[in-house]
């Protein structure tokens, strides 16, 4: 089928919200095979993708362990029945997502196991990103008895209707606003650069709930934010990716999560970082909180988890999951008839086998850094264009701003646009689209990095 005729189709059968269409035919591809880094549109036209499908093939599109792994399992077992009588892959990849988190993470205030002397984690398995965010809140208002949920501005949780209580964007809530609880409050993700000394209060200032963790302004305004709801709502948890992506690529200050850390302990509030996209080796770690040194309270994972098949997991303390959650009478409050999956389960183990295999959390970092220090080497563009690099590992955004302060989102578009002819699949990202984003598949060279961004730089000097 030519593109052309899958476009029409869709136009005709699909939802119209769903696909954006230039009337030129000049977006989207569509896509017929995907293999490694690479990406055949139906027409044979090749393509480096530098999205890695919204960061799901970290292991490379069709990485060949894991797709034997899922065939394998379809032929033995093609689904079971999730919450009634379930099967071996799903308790492999429970524990697998235990000894990765919590068994791993230093964890020396959070409760152990009598037996073996370090924390473990429990999972409730999910099938996309967003529900996995829907099990954390549910967890938060088990465990607390509090609504309340903080959140931050440029969040991206997902569009579930439980989730979309804490996605800032009013592009997403707004249409839907009458029929959602509003039980998420915003405030801003300190993204700005400064001094930034974290500083110990005063043995007589601990008994003062108005002191200041930190001596960054921006920090300190956003703890005096937080405490102020956390006095006047009923909060149970903050809700938080460690690096936005839909956002924007925005890196917050090193103390942010520290920060976060001490004030849920301090309030009772459960911390749940949103690491869907920011997982499995994205940032140069297995984990973005792994760079602060901050453990959670809940973990939200999903995308890369797989490689490529719709499952996700809310991964919690256990003693907390335990506490929350009651014992299953014979019918769970919370439940699917996909949860856990046994293909994606299958293919969720030979992903952080391949991970490990492959070194890909500190090629992520190397690699990264390689692309920052490229990307920052292009000469000055145009006098109305200002330009902006940043990251962590393989998640990075190239900002583009006009003259005058304001997003430069007309530019942006074209870039990618022109770069998708060059046989380049890019993607906008942030509110405005204006961000640039790169998150390949973790198994890029760099050599291929070194011809996207000379591609990059001769589009982008054109326009």
């Amino acid at each position: 089928m030519t593109t052309h005729q899958t476009i029409q189709l869709l136009r005709a059968y699909e939802s119209q919200n769903v696909l954006f269409y230039e009337p030129d035919g000049s977006w989207p591809i569509v896509w017929e095979r995907a293999r490694g880094v690479h990406v055949w549109d139906a027409e044979g036209e090749k393509y480096l993708d530098l999205t890695a499908a919204f960061g799901v093939a970290a292991a490379g599109h069709a990485n060949p362990r894991i797709v034997r792994a899922g065939q394998r399992q379809m032929a033995k077992l093609l689904h079971a029945m999730g919450d009634v009588h379930p099967h071996a892959p799903k308790a492999r990849l429970a524990r697998e997502l235990s000894r990765i988190t919590f068994e791993r993470w230093p964890n020396e205030s959070k409760a152990r196991s009598s037996k073996s002397g370090v924390s473990t984690g429990k999972t409730i398995f999910c099938n996309s990103g967003f529900e996995a965010v829907e099990a954390a809140l549910k967890t938060a208002i088990l465990a607390t008895g509090r609504r309340g949920v903080i959140a931050f501005a440029g969040a991206y949780h997902g569009l579930g209707y439980g989730a979309l209580n804490a996605t800032h964007r009013d592009h997403f809530r707004g249409p839907f606003r009458s029929q959602l609880g509003e039980f998420g409050h915003f405030v801003p993700f300190p993204t700005s650069a400064g001094k930034r000394k974290r500083k110990e209060p005063h043995s007589e200032d601990k008994k003062r709930e108005t002191r200041h963790l930190v001596s960054c302004p921006e920090l300190a305004a956003l703890e005096a934010r937080i405490r102020s709801l956390c006095r006047r709502e009923r909060i149970g948890a903050i809700l938080v990716e460690p690096i936005q992506a839909r956002g924007g690529i925005n890196l917050p200050l090193p103390e942010f999560l520290p920060l976060l850390r001490q004030l849920c302990d301090e309030y009772g509030a459960l911390l749940i970082l949103d690491e869907i996209y920011t997982g499995f080796g994205r940032t140069g770690k297995w984990f973005a909180c792994e760079h602060s040194g901050v453990v959670p309270d809940v973990i939200c994972l999903g995308k890369a988890l797989t490689g490529g098949f719709p499952l996700s997991a809310c991964v919690g303390r256990a003693q907390l999951m335990d506490a929350a959650w009651p014992v299953s009478t014979g019918e769970a409050i919370h439940t699917s008839t996909f949860l856990g999956h046994p293909v994606g389960c299958a293919m969720a183990l030979a992903q952080i086998g391949e991970i490990r295999r492959l070194k890909l959390c500190e090629r992520s970092a190397r690699l990264g850094a390689f692309l920052i220090s490229e990307l920052t080497k292009f000469p000055s563009l145009k006098s109305e264009v200002i330009r902006r690099v940043r990251g962590a590992g393989l998640m990075v955004g190239l900002e583009l701003r006009n003259a005058d302060g304001s997003p430069a989102t007309a530019k942006s578009l074209r870039v990618i646009k022109a770069m998708l002819r060059h046989g380049f699949i890019l993607l906008p990202e942030g509110a405005h689209g204006n961000v640039i984003s790169f998150t390949p598949p973790l198994t890029i060279t760099e050599a291929q990095l070194i011809g996207m961004v000379s591609a990059l730089q001769k589009v982008l000097l054109g326009e």
